[in-house]
Formats: structure tokens, C-alpha cells, sequence
């Protein structure tokens, strides 16, 4: 591990930067020193600003860094990237860690609507992975409680997966494009293709993938882990369509599905002859209005109206025992967005906005005897039939004077969740919040910046949290309808460096939790698990420092590299908070002989961690003594060559065997990809 700290201080990451004009064509320009890009963000204040200026941390992954590292999947673009630690439970899952938070308490969006819902689990959870990689134009992750925002779950902070941005053009042009990957060891081949067409008024987009994953083939002594891999495929359509001077439509649906995902620890620790999430199916559907006017009220609006229906199966079957286990949730989400944004001033922008959304859910369990074919139908993980609503209203404001940017804003939300249960009848929950958020970024000298920040946040109890019951990961878990919101207060201050060749950022955060969610040990034990039960229990708070630079200090070098320092502390139990990341972090150097060719080399690294909660040392997926350390190094090309790209990495070159904190598959060994991409 004194490697990796020597590699931070000799090649201090270049942060992955916004694209200047989005495009659909794969074709991206060779420079890849993405820090030193003037960037772009909408996510912070849900307008488009300067992610130098804001006083927040964020990162920006964009198109060109996407082709470049070609993904497996999107919680694996992730992989690396600074202030983010990426844990996976299973090989399709994959759930990124935000100031030490992950699952219900961090936000996932896609085109800025919710893919949290009422069956969000806690802990980290697969749920990112229903977005496949072809649909991406870039990823801004918000490192910032952003409650004021976007309303419940953003304590930890924000994922915004934004898909292809389609443009008018003015003559008609068909523009198809295609892309293939393979990687060794039967890891992964899979392909996909899109139709791009436009033309003065209208754009359109459709496109689908089919991904074959095999079993992981993890480093030196570990070797294959099966069962582990398995098959997706996706189909993904949009459209823009002008209809009048002021307004613009834009249409999209989205269709993913995975099918036979094994969950590989159950099955090597837990007895099961297989068990499996069968299928795993994502849809939405997605309308928005959008109007531009000449007032500076209401400059811009945005009304959203939207479809989302996730479908969980999963199928399961312990050894020696006839009995095989079905269970199917699904939940259908609507929800309705309408936004307006202001230019009160050339100093003054403002979002004001309201949102509603409506979760349903259906669960069951059947459990069909082998022997006798016969079937038994029982209560699913949830209550059949429960659901949750919520609704909020916002405003936001970003004030620039000089050298002075100051952002704040207020948002109200009140939910109703309604649980049916067949013992006790009918539970109905309305916790609400108000919060707010309050920062400021000063320029001392041009390109060096002072911020803080200080926001509230806080987390509405779903129906995953009051109603589960039945096995979840290595326990058995009670309902409790009586649960309140989880609530949280943050402070953070940094300094950001753009500047030359120069380029960077550090900052220091302090989150206070209050009421969270803990579960209790009762005494008891079903089906081979100890029972919990969940309560407010829990005060914590969570501290963190982040670095990260960048140099380009010759015409065709670069170097580049961050650290994440996280520190958590259950104050009510008198030990370490679950599951905190260890000390992580990556560097890299990247040289470009010729315009068209890039070359890298990088590091990625992770301390031990030892620091363990009760809830991590039951957890079969953590050793007693923790995680070990771990390093691994990689080698990266990407070359253009007129409607091709071609890209390739050679993986963990010295055949490390290593496992993420908290991970229950462990990494990829020694191995190479290449991808081909054609856009004509």
C-alpha cells in the first residue's frame, strides 16, 4: 500500500470532464485531459452552470471518457472515479458509495427522473445496473447532500445518468452506428446499434443491445467464480420534435431486462443449489414539454410526465430441499414534473418547480414442492398492494456578482405510504420535511476558488423499510409500520484549482445523521437466519476528505490522480458506521504520440479496512479481520481512424486477487477487452 500513496503524490487524476458539444456519433477528439475542460453541470441546481464555480463537489464523466473506458456496466463506469467507491454484491449488481452512503440513502436519476421508489432497498442493490451502457451520453455525480434539490434519498449525494441528446439539423440525415466488445476469459461479447435521424424540425433515436456475460474470472489463486454470469439485453427509442416557435417535445421509452443473475455468495455460502434474480426488468416511458419564452420569469419551462415499471423475479432453491422459492415484486412508478427556470438578472438564475410521484406495488412468494408439484402461494418480501405518494415543491437560486457565486434553495415534501397487512390491517405513514441547502464560492486570484456549503437532507421511510418481511442478504427481517424519516445536516468547505496546466480540487465534509434506520437482533432465528427488526435507532456522523489534481506538462502528457479519506462513527452504539469505504483512490499518466492515439497506464488502489460495525462482522461477505488492501494496475489504448474506434485495456496486469469492501464477487483478474465502434 506505500505504492499507491507514493502513485498519488508522483501522478496526482485527471477528473473526467463534460464533452463541449454532445454528440450521438462515435467518433471523440484524442485529448482525454478531461480536467482541464471548461465543465458543465446541470445536476447541482438543475440548471446549467460551471461545476467550477458552484460551491459543491461533482464529476462529470462525459461521452468521450465513456468510449474510451467502455464499461461493462454502468455501476462499473464508475469504477475509480473520484469520490465514488463502487461495491458489488453479485456480477450484475453494483451499487456506488457517496460519502460513505450508498443504496436508500443516495439518489439515482435518469434524465432527471427518480429511479429510487417504494422497493428501494437499503444497502447497496443492483437497481443502477437496470441502465445499460449504449443509452449514455455522460454521468454527473453530485458528491453533496442534495435534499433541496431533488427530496428524499440525496443524503449521501447524486447519480445522474443523462442519455443521448439529440439535435436538429438542416438537412435530413440517417446516421447508423454499431459497436462491439469482447473480453477474455468468456467475461463478456456483446454488441449494439443505433439509427440516428434528423431533420429541421425532428430528431430521432433508436437503438438495442444484447450483452452475454460469463462467469468472472477473478485473480491469481481465485480463478473462475460461477455462477456468475449471465444475459441482458435492452432496446431504447427517443425523439424530438419541434412544434412551434416556443415549444419542443421530446419522447423516449426505455426496455432493459436480465435474465438468470446469480446472486454467487448465496449460492457458495448459503446452501443454495441456485439462486438468482429472474428476470430483472426496467421500463420507462417519458414525455416533456418544453417552452422557452421572452420573460424572465418564466425564461424556460419544463413539464415531465412519466412511466416507470421495475419488475424484481427471484428464484431460489437450498440443497436437499425439494422446495423451490418464487417471489416476483413490481412496482409501477407515474410521475409528473413541471419546472421553471428564471433569469431574474444577468447575476441571478432561479428554478422553482413541483413534483409528484405515485409508487404501486405487487408482491408474492409460491413455493412449489418438487416432489409433489404441488404449489403454495404466500405473502410476497412486501405487503401486496401497497403504495406511496409523494409530493414537493422547491426554489433554488444561484447569484453571481464579480468573483462571488452564492447558491440556496428550500424544498418541501410530504409523502403518504399505505401498508396492508393481513395481521394488523392497514398502516398509513405521512412523514414530511422541510429543507434547505446555503452555499458560497469565492475567487481569491483568477482560477483558484474557496467554497462551503451547508445543507439539511433527510430519507422517508419506503415500503421496503416498513414492510419487508422474509430473507434479505444473510438475515431474516420483521415489518415495523411505526417508522419516522431519517434526517441528516452537512457541512463542507474546499478550494478548487483551475489554472494553466494546472488543475484540481480538495475538500472536507462533516455529515451529522439523526433517526436512522438500524436494525435490532431479537433473539430469534427462521428458516437457519437471525431475525431483525428495524427502528429508529441510530445517530452517526460521517467524515471525509477528498483530493484529487492534475497536470498536463507537455503538449502530449498528462498525469493525474485523487484519494477519498472516509471516516464513519455510530455514536449510538459506540462503534465504526456499516460498511465505510476504505481509504481508495487511482492515478494515471496518459501520453498521446499522435493526434488520433491515446495511450495510458493507471492505478487503482484501496487500503485495508478494519474498522468494523456488528452489522459488518455478521455479514458473511466481510472477513472477521476485514478487508485487505489491495492494487491493481492497468493499460489502456483508444484509436480513431475516420468512422472507427477502436479501444482495448489490458486489465490488473499483475493478477491481483482482491475484493472491493463489502463486495460478494471479487475482481477481475488479469484479462483484456477491446471494443470497436462505427458511426457513419
Amino acid at each position: 500500500m506505500r505504492l499507491s500513496i507514493l502513485f498519488f503524490f508522483l501522478l496526482p487524476a485527471a477528473r473526467p470532464g463534460i464533452a463541449q458539444s454532445a454528440t450521438t456519433r462515435d467518433t471523440v477528439p484524442p485529448d482525454d485531459s478531461l480536467v482541464l475542460r471548461r465543465e458543465v453541470i446541470i445536476t447541482a441546481q438543475r440548471q446549467r452552470h460551471d461545476r467550477f464555480t458552484l460551491p459543491v463537489s461533482a464529476t462529470v464523466l462525459d461521452r468521450d471518457y465513456l468510449i474510451k473506458r467502455a464499461p461493462r456496466s454502468v455501476p462499473e463506469a464508475l469504477f475509480g472515479v473520484p469520490g465514488v467507491f463502487l461495491q458489488k454484491t453479485n456480477h450484475g449488481g453494483g451499487s456506488p458509495f457517496l460519502r460513505g452512503l450508498t443504496g436508500q440513502q443516495t439518489l439515482l436519476l435518469v434524465d432527471g427522473i427518480r429511479l429510487n421508489n417504494a422497493t428501494f432497498r437499503s444497502g447497496p442493490n443492483q437497481y443502477l445496473n437496470t441502465l445499460d451502457p449504449a443509452w449514455m451520453e455522460r454521468i454527473e455525480v453530485l458528491e453533496s447532500s442534495a435534499a433541496a434539490e431533488y427530496g428524499s434519498d440525496a443524503i449521501g449525494g447524486v447519480v445522474h445518468v443523462l442519455t443521448h441528446t439529440l439535435r436538429f439539423s438542416e438537412q435530413n440525415n440517417i446516421r447508423p452506428e454499431a459497436a462491439f466488445k469482447w473480453m477474455s476469459g468468456g467475461m463478456e461479447t456483446s454488441g449494439q446499434g443505433a439509427l440516428t435521424a434528423s431533420g429541421r424540425r425532428w430528431a430521432v433515436r433508436a437503438g438495442g443491445a444484447y450483452r452475454h456475460f460469463g462467469d468472472l474470472v477473478a485473480g491469481k489463486g481465485l480463478g473462475k467464480e460461477s455462477p456468475n454470469g449471465y444475459t441482458q439485453w435492452s432496446a431504447e427509442a427517443k425523439g424530438l420534435f419541434q412544434l412551434s416557435r416556443r415549444f419542443t417535445l421530446t419522447a423516449a421509452y426505455q426496455d432493459l431486462e436480465q435474465q438468470d443473475v446469480p446472486v454467487f455468495h448465496k449460492v457458495q455460502l448459503e446452501n443454495f443449489k441456485y439462486n438468482s434474480f429472474d428476470p430483472q426488468r426496467r421500463q420507462l416511458a417519458y414525455a416533456r414539454l418544453q417552452g422557452v419564452f421572452e420573460n424572465k420569469w418564466w425564461q424556460k419551462t419544463e413539464l415531465t410526465v412519466s412511466r416507470q415499471r421495475s419488475l424484481e423475479g427471484r428464484i431460489s432453491q437450498k440443497k436437499d430441499n425439494p422446495i423451490q422459492v418464487t417471489e416476483t415484486d413490481e412496482t409501477r412508478t407515474n410521475g409528473l414534473q413541471f419546472n421553471v427556470l428564471s433569469n431574474i438578472s444577468q447575476n441571478w438564475q432561479m428554478t422553482t418547480g413541483v413534483e409528484w410521484y405515485a409508487d404501486a406495488v405487487r408482491s408474492d412468494k409460491v413455493e412449489r414442492n418438487e416432489n409433489t408439484n404441488a404449489s403454495v402461494v404466500k405473502r410476497g418480501l412486501y405487503p401486496d398492494r401497497s403504495s406511496m405518494q409523494s409530493g414537493a415543491a422547491y426554489n433554488l437560486h444561484t447569484l453571481t456578482w464579480r468573483r462571488l457565486t452564492l447558491t440556496g434553495g428550500l424544498r418541501f415534501n410530504t409523502f403518504r405510504i399505505r401498508v396492508p397487512d393481513e395481521n394488523i390491517g392497514v398502516s398509513i405513514v405521512k412523514p414530511s420535511a422541510l429543507v434547505g441547502n446555503l452555499g458560497a464560492s469565492w475567487e481569491f486570484i483568477p482560477g483558484l476558488r474557496g467554497y462551503a456549503n451547508a445543507a439539511t437532507a433527510f430519507r422517508a421511510p419506503n415500503v421496503d423499510d416498513l414492510g419487508t418481511l422474509g430473507i434479505v442478504d444473510f438475515r431474516y427481517e420483521l415489518p415495523n409500520y411505526q417508522l419516522g424519516p431519517e434526517k441528516s445536516r452537512g457541512i463542507e468547505a474546499g478550494l478548487k484549482l483551475r489554472r494553466g496546466g494546472l488543475s484540481g480540487s480538495v475538500s472536507a465534509y462533516h455529515l451529522q445523521l439523526d433517526d436512522l434506520i438500524g436494525r435490532i437482533r431479537t433473539a430469534d432465528s427462521l428458516q437457519g437466519y437471525p431475525v431483525y427488526r428495524k427502528e429508529n435507532i441510530t445517530e452517526a456522523y460521517i467524515r471525509g476528505v477528498e483530493i484529487q489534481a492534475g497536470w498536463t506538462f507537455l503538449p502530449r502528457w498528462s498525469i493525474g490522480g485523487h484519494a477519498t479519506y472516509t471516516f464513519g462513527q455510530n455514536t449510538t452504539a459506540n462503534e465504526p458506521l456499516r460498511r465505510i469505504p476504505p481509504l481508495n483512490g487511482r492515478a494515471y499518466v496518459q501520453f498521446s504520440p499522435v493526434s488520433n492515439l491515446d495511450l495510458r497506464a493507471e492505478t487503482v488502489f484501496a487500503h485495508a479496512q478494519r474498522r468494523l460495525a456488528k452489522g459488518d462482522i455478521d455479514d458473511n461477505r466481510i472477513a472477521d479481520d476485514g478487508t485487505p488492501g489491495w492494487q491493481i494496475f492497468n493499460l489502456g489504448a483508444f484509436y480513431q481512424l475516420n468512422i472507427f474506434t477502436l479501444s482495448g485495456e489490458l486489465h490488473n496486469i499483475a493478477n491481483k486477487a482482491y475484493r472491493t469492501h463489502g463486495s460478494g464477487v471479487d475482481g477481475v483478474g488479469r484479462s483484456v477487452w477491446m471494443r470497436v465502434g462505427m458511426s457513419f
